[in-house]
């Protein structure tokens, strides 16, 4: 039986975050719920991403902050690459106007992923809001695109966050079979040959399980970001040599 759920910690303005311990547990109604309020400005969410902190809330919600405990990763070594996935990147990969492209449609990417029917979602949680902050993330450097283009059409797609040698992945979308796991696998190819070990995925789903996503312990996540935040950022450009990282 779950337990009647603790007082939410409510932000004031530019007010630290509380301890991700504090987040409630499986044993309430929203495990990983850490706080409600505050700003999503650039420095608010910089400071959330490196506490391991997400915001995640839907229309008419206030700004809801969030750090489960465990939390799913993709370890870019364990990425699985099945067979048929294997031949759709190698096809994609040697074909005339079949191109990864990065942070050159980041607005149409993140709106693309917002208005993406999910499975169990009668809505989205990229709210205006969010696409506001995540934009102003974006110019200020930390935001970034993944871009599957055909014969110069965006067909699919992801953005995440960059804080050093951290990646935190945000949402995907596909407009045409496999080409949100095609940009899926450029991240990781790209993510490889920059010596970036982790991507962060914030939430446990089958399909990211399928590609070889697991859940590892928060207080272990939180020190590999503490770890990888510190180091140098990537040059955000994709190479297509990138591929040889995972074929």
């Amino acid at each position: 039986m779950r337990e009647s759920a603790p007082p939410l910690h409510w932000l004031a303005s530019d007010e630290p975050f509380p301890p991700v311990t504090s987040a409630w547990t499986d044993k309430h109604p929203a495990p990983g719920l850490l706080a409600a309020g505050g700003a999503l400005d650039v420095a608010t969410l910089l400071r959330a991403y490196a506490l391991g902190i997400f915001p995640w809330f839907g229309v008419e919600q206030p700004i809801l902050w969030w750090s489960p405990d465990p939390r799913m990763v993709l370890q870019t070594e364990n990425f699985k690459l099945h067979r048929s996935l294997r031949q759709t990147l190698k096809r994609f990969a040697t074909e005339s106007g079949h191109d990864i492209r990065v942070d050159t449609a980041f607005a149409e990417v993140i709106n693309a992923c917002a208005t993406t029917a999910r499975a169990g979602q009668p809505g989205t949680w990229i709210v205006p809001e969010m696409i506001k902050a995540y934009t102003a993330l974006h110019q200020a450097g930390h935001a970034h695109s993944v871009e599957t283009w055909i014969n110069d059409e965006l067909v699919g797609g992801l953005y995440c966050v960059n804080l050093g040698g951290m990646v935190f992945g945000e949402s995907m979308f596909s407009h045409r079979t496999n080409a949100s796991k095609i940009a899926l696998a450029a991240l990781v190819a790209f993510c490889r040959a920059h010596s970036i070990p982790m991507i962060d995925c914030q939430q446990n789903t089958s399909h990211l399980a399928l590609l070889g996503a697991f859940e590892i312990p928060r207080a272990e996540f939180v020190a590999q970001v503490y770890d990888s935040a510190r180091k140098s950022a990537p040059h955000w450009q994709f190479d297509a040599l990138y591929w040889n990282q995972i074929f």
